[in-house]
């Protein structure tokens, strides 16, 4: 794909970032991530990559060797705000980029990020990429006594509208699931994001992912409100996602396929399956992802 015009200059050094749409939805909309190889910035510098390329999170991909054919990839993730431990839509993304770099072939790698290695692996599907990996294990607990009340009026949450199963989830950071009855009641919230950015800070929270009951079949549609990293919402949001199908694996539901971005305009979809495992629940998370342009900074 021909790149676009450069962008803005960043230390003059023209460095090449590929945007991805990451999680998309029948070969549209998905999460605009920033993608480049791991180069010699500051961290400050990293959380202006996602500033100056309208994109809510950058990923850097450092590729290593690896034995078996099988090559090893660090990931490091960045919003405006400051280093995050996981991003799951941006190993969707980081999966897609290092597929197309290889040609459009299938891919698979071993994928190390903060605390973590896994398997990740790609297939190229209609000029798209179908990255799927695996995490875990997840904890989940319930919320400590009062404290999804200091979240649930800034967050803007109508009492009638809850529905019994809210949890506290930790993948990387932990974040809080909160359901609701219908998609009426999802599609009009409006957070007070000043206050619930002090309510997340105060509690240690990543965000809030807010969902609706899934059907029979699996399918649901979520937000993901995360003012404490910078992303008031974000189009997509992969590891919450793995982190509501490793709760409602608890339920007996081994599947789910989530809708997001749709209060943003830009449809995006994730899918998680969940299993049992000694250590808890572990989560098999994907999306597809596309080349958007390159740009230079």
């Amino acid at each position: 794909m021909a790149p676009v015009p450069d962008a803005t200059v960043m230390n003059g050094s023209g460095l090449p970032v590929t945007i991805m749409s990451a999680c998309r939805r029948a070969g549209r909309g998905g999460s605009p991530t920033a993608v480049l190889d791991e180069t010699a910035l500051s961290n400050d510098e990293r959380c202006m990559v996602p500033v100056l390329t309208g994109t809510s999170h950058a990923v850097f991909v450092s590729a290593g060797g690896g034995g078996c054919h099988v090559p090893e990839v660090s990931l490091r993730f960045f919003t405006a705000t400051g280093e995050l431990p996981a991003c799951g839509h941006g190993t969707v993304a980081a999966l897609a980029f290092l597929a197309e770099r290889e040609g459009g072939r299938d891919f698979q790698a071993t994928v190390r990020t903060a605390g973590r290695t896994f398997t990740g692996r790609v297939t190229r599907v209609n000029g798209q990429y179908e990255a799927a990996f695996e995490l875990g294990p997840v904890d989940v607990r319930e919320p400590a006594s009062g404290d999804s009340d200091l979240v649930l009026h800034p967050l803007g949450v109508a009492v009638d509208t809850l529905v019994p199963g809210i949890r506290v989830a930790t993948l990387g950071r932990p974040r809080l699931l909160v359901p609701v009855s219908t998609r009426s009641a999802l599609a009009t919230l409006a957070p007070d994001f000043d206050r619930l950015r002090a309510a997340c800070d105060r509690l240690g929270l990543l965000g809030c992912y807010v969902y609706c009951t899934p059907t029979a079949e699996g399918r649901t549609t979520a937000r993901m409100f995360a003012p404490s990293i910078g992303v008031p919402e974000d189009v997509a949001n992969a590891n919450s996602t793995a982190c509501l199908a490793a709760h409602l694996a608890r339920e007996g539901r081994s599947a789910i396929s989530v809708d997001m971005g749709d209060a943003l305009g830009i449809p995006s979809t994730i899918t998680a399956a969940a299993w049992s495992s000694e250590a808890g629940p572990r989560v098999r998370v994907g999306g597809t992802a596309a080349v958007v342009h390159v740009v230079r900074l």
